[in-house]
C-alpha cells in the first residue's frame, strides 16, 4: 500500500477488495508497525536525531502504511455495500486500535524514547518551528495519557481509560439500538402529508408506528397538529436509551473525575480542555456566558411574538414556529428545491471554490470502488498546474450506507509526498425518470460545509504529518467548514448556484430575502440551547465524581431555558451522544462558529470570490493545519483580535 498515488488506479488499490486481502494486510502492518517502534526504542541516546526518533514517531500516525490502512478500513466499514467487506474492516479496525494503544499510544518504552530525545536533542538549532511544536504538543499528549505517573499509577489509568472505553461504547450503542416507539391512528396524524404516512410502518392491528429516527421525529414535531401525538412523541424520543443510560452516565463522570484527578487536573472538564483553543473550562465558561447574555435579550422577544405568556411547552416549540415561519416568510421547501438540481449545484459550487481559492477541478468517474455512482475530483493549483489531490465523491443513498455526510482523509496532505487523497460523503436525493435530484437548501449548506473539510484536507500541506490537513484542535476543526457555509447567506451567491431544474431561472430577490430574515428569525432561543447543552456538558464534567445527572439537566433547564416549559419525564441526557463522544467540549460548537464568522467577515469586505482574499486565506489559515496554536493563526489572519461582533450581527442579535 503506496501513499504516492499517481492516477486512478493507484486509487482503487489503496482500498481491499475482500476480507482476506484485509486480514492479511493487518498481519502484514502490525508486524512492520511493531519493526518501526523497535528500532526507535532501541537506538543510543547519542544516536537520537529528530529524523531517527522525532519524525519516525510522526510517520507511524500519519503516512505509514497502517495509518493510511487504518483509514480505508473505516471508509469500507461506512461505505461498502458488501456486508463481508464491511465486518471485516469492522473487526480489522477494533484489532488495529487495540494494537495502537497498547503498542504506540500507552507504550511506555517508546515515550521514554522520545522523551529522552526531546529532552537531550543535539540538533535543537537546526529544527524548524513546526518540528519543535511537534515535540512540545507530542509530550503534553504522553503525559494527559499518564506516561509519566508511577507504574501502579499507570495501571490505574490504563484500568480507568479500558472501564471508559467499554462505557462509552455501551453508552452509545444504547442509543443507537433503541427500538423505543408510539402507536398512533391516521386521526392522531393530522398535518402530516399523505406520501409520508404511506411510509410508515404499521403493526399488526393496522396501526401506524412511530420510530425515534431523527427524519420521523422532525417531521412529526413541525406538522402533526394533534397537541397529544406530539407530546407523547415527544416524551418517547426524549427517554431513548432511558433508564440505562442514566446508571452508565454517572459511572462515566465518576470515572472520568478519577482520571482527571489521577493525571493531576481539578476536574474531567480540565482535563478535556487542556490541548484546546479554549484552555480550560473558565474561558469556555466566560464565553458561554457572554453569548447567552446577548441571546437572552432576543430570545425575549421572540418568544413574545409566538406565545402570549412567553412560554411554551416544549413538544410545542417546533411545531408552532414552523406554522408561523409558513404564515410570515412564505417558504416552501420542496418549491425552492427545484431551483437546486444536484449536479448543475455542485458543478456552480466548484466553480466558486475555483475562483476564491485559485485552484482547477477535474471531474470525472472512477469505475472498481465500492459503487458505480462515484466521482472522483483532481485538484490543481490555478497557477502552475500541480495537482494537489484528489477528492472521491460518494453522494447518494444506499442501503447499508453511513446515512450522514461527512468528509474523510484516506492519504494526508504533506510536503515531498504527492497528491493526498479523502472522500466526501452525504445522501441526496438521486434522480428519477421524470425528475433530477434536488437539494433542498440545508443540503447545499451540507455540501459547502463538507467540501470545505476536504479543501482545509487537501490544502493543508505540513511538513509534519500528524499536523495536516484536519489534524487540529477539536474547538478548531469546524472552522473553516462552518466559514465556508456562510457563502449560502449571500445574495449575489443564491443568485449564482440557483437554477430552476425546467427554466434555468435563479432564485427571485423576494424568495431570497426571506431566506435570509428566516436565518434570524428564532437564532436567539436557538443560541441559547446551545450555551444550555454546552453548559450542561461542562456541569456534567466539572470537580466531583457523584452527580445526579438529572437533577443536573433539570436545575439547567429551568434557569437557561425560561421560556421552555419541560416535562419532569424528561431525560434528554440519556440520549445526549455528544457527552461520551465530545465529552466537555459540547461548547466547541458556538466557539467555532463565532470565529468562523469573524474571519467571513473580513473575507466578504474584500469580496467572496476574490482570489487575493482567497489565497491570502490559505497561507494564513488552510495551509498550515495544526502546525501553529489557532489561537496565534486566527489572529494573524484577522490582523486583531477575535471578537464576537460579526457572529451577533450575522445572528440579528444586537
Amino acid at each position: 500500500m503506496s501513499s504516492n498515488i499517481k492516477n486512478k488506479q493507484d486509487i482503487i488499490k489503496l482500498f481491499p477488495k475482500n476480507p482476506d486481502e484485509i486480514n492479511n494486510l493487518v498481519k502484514k502492518y502490525i508486524t512492520q508497525t511493531k519493526n518501526k517502534i523497535e528500532k526507535i526504542i532501541v537506538l543510543d541516546q547519542e544516536e537520537r536525531t529528530y529524523k531517527n526518533t522525532a519524525q519516525e514517531l510522526d510517520n507511524l500516525s500519519s503516512i505509514d502504511n497502517i495509518s493510511i490502512f487504518f483509514s480505508t478500513l473505516s471508509a469500507l466499514e461506512m461505505l461498502s455495500p458488501e456486508k463481508e467487506i464491511r465486518e471485516a474492516a469492522h473487526h480489522a479496525l477494533l484489532t488495529l486500535q487495540k494494537f495502537w494503544v497498547d503498542n504506540v499510544s500507552n507504550n511506555v518504552k517508546l515515550y521514554k524514547a522520545f522523551k529522552s530525545y526531546a529532552n537531550n536533542n543535539q540538533d535543537k538549532e537546526n529544527l524548524s518551528e513546526e518540528e519543535k511544536y511537534f515535540i512540545s504538543e507530542t509530550l503534553q499528549d504522553y503525559k494527559r495519557a499518564g506516561l509519566d505517573l508511577p507504574e501502579d499509577k499507570l495501571t490505574q489509568v490504563k484500568k480507568i481509560n479500558k472501564k471508559l472505553g467499554e462505557l462509552g461504547l455501551a453508552f452509545e450503542t444504547n442509543i443507537a439500538t433503541d427500538q423505543t416507539h408510539i402507536l398512533v391512528t391516521k386521526q392522531e396524524l393530522e398535518g402530516i402529508n399523505q406520501e409520508f404516512i404511506n411510509n410508515l410502518e404499521k403493526n399488526s392491528d393496522n396501526i401506524y408506528v412511530l420510530r425515534t429516527d431523527y427524519p420521523t421525529y422532525f417531521t412529526i414535531m413541525d406538522n402533526c397538529s394533534v397537541e397529544n401525538t406530539r407530546k407523547k412523541f415527544y416524551l418517547a424520543f426524549n427517554n431513548r436509551a432511558y433508564p440505562q443510560n442514566l446508571e452508565i452516565l454517572k459511572k462515566i463522570i465518576k470515572k472520568r473525575d478519577e482520571l482527571a484527578k489521577l493525571l493531576g487536573f481539578a476536574s474531567y472538564a480540565h482535563l478535556d480542555l487542556d490541548d484546546q483553543m479554549a484552555k480550560n473550562p473558565e474561558i469556555a465558561r466566560k464565553f458561554l456566558t457572554k453569548l447567552y447574555k446577548k441571546a437572552s435579550e432576543k430570545a425575549q422577544k421572540e418568544f413574545e411574538v409566538l406565545s402570549k405568556d412567553n412560554k411554551i411547552k416544549a413538544w410545542d416549540t417546533r411545531y408552532i414556529k414552523n406554522q408561523y415561519k409558513k404564515k410570515y416568510f412564505n417558504i416552501d421547501e420542496q418549491k425552492i428545491a427545484e431551483y437546486f438540481p444536484s449536479e448543475k449545484t455542485i458543478d456552480k459550487l466548484l466553480t466558486i471554490y475555483e475562483q476564491f481559492l485559485n485552484l482547477k477541478f477535474k471531474v470525472s468517474s472512477i469505475k472498481n470502488l465500492w459503487d458505480k455512482d462515484t466521482k472522483l475530483i483532481e485538484i490543481y493549483t490555478k497557477k502552475d498546474n500541480t495537482l494537489l489531490g484528489y477528492l472521491i465523491l460518494d453522494l447518494h443513498p444506499r442501503a447499508n450506507k453511513y446515512s450522514h455526510a461527512c468528509q474523510m482523509t484516506i492519504v494526508p496532505a504533506i510536503e515531498n509526498h504527492g497528491p493526498s487523497l479523502c472522500i466526501v460523503v452525504a445522501n441526496f436525493p438521486k434522480s428519477t425518470e421524470n425528475k433530477p435530484s434536488l437539494l433542498q437548501l440545508n443540503d447545499v449548506e451540507t455540501f459547502f460545509h463538507e467540501l470545505g473539510h476536504a479543501l482545509h484536507s487537501i490544502l493543508g500541506k505540513t511538513s509534519v504529518g500528524s499536523f495536516s490537513g484536519t489534524s487540529v484542535k477539536t474547538d478548531f476543526v469546524e472552522i473553516p467548514s462552518q466559514m465556508l457555509e456562510e457563502w449560502m447567506s449571500d445574495k449575489e451567491i443564491l443568485k449564482k448556484i440557483s437554477g430552476h431544474y425546467k427554466t434555468g431561472e435563479p432564485l427571485d430577490n423576494t424568495t431570497i430575502e426571506n431566506i435570509l430574515q428566516l436565518k434570524q428569525f428564532d437564532s436567539g432561543d436557538f443560541l441559547q440551547r446551545q450555551c444550555y447543552l454546552s453548559m450542561l456538558a461542562l456541569d456534567y464534567f466539572a470537580p466531583g465524581e457523584n452527580k445526579n445527572p438529572k437533577e443536573i439537566y433539570d436545575h439547567i433547564t429551568s434557569t437557561m431555558r425560561p421560556h421552555v416549559l419541560y416535562h419532569e419525564d424528561d431525560n434528554m441526557y440519556a440520549s445526549f451522544g455528544h457527552l461520551s463522544g465530545y465529552g466537555a467540549k459540547y461548547y466547541s460548537y458556538m466557539w467555532s462558529k463565532v470565529y468562523a464568522l469573524d474571519m467571513f467577515s473580513k473575507i466578504k469586505k474584500h469580496g467572496l470570490l476574490n482570489p487575493e482574499i482567497g489565497q491570502k486565506y490559505i497561507d494564513k489559515v488552510l495551509s498550515r493545519g495544526g502546525s501553529v496554536d489557532p489561537n496565534i493563526l486566527i489572529k494573524d489572519f484577522l490582523e486583531r483580535e477575535p471578537n464576537q461582533d460579526a457572529f451577533l450581527e450575522n445572528m440579528g442579535i444586537k
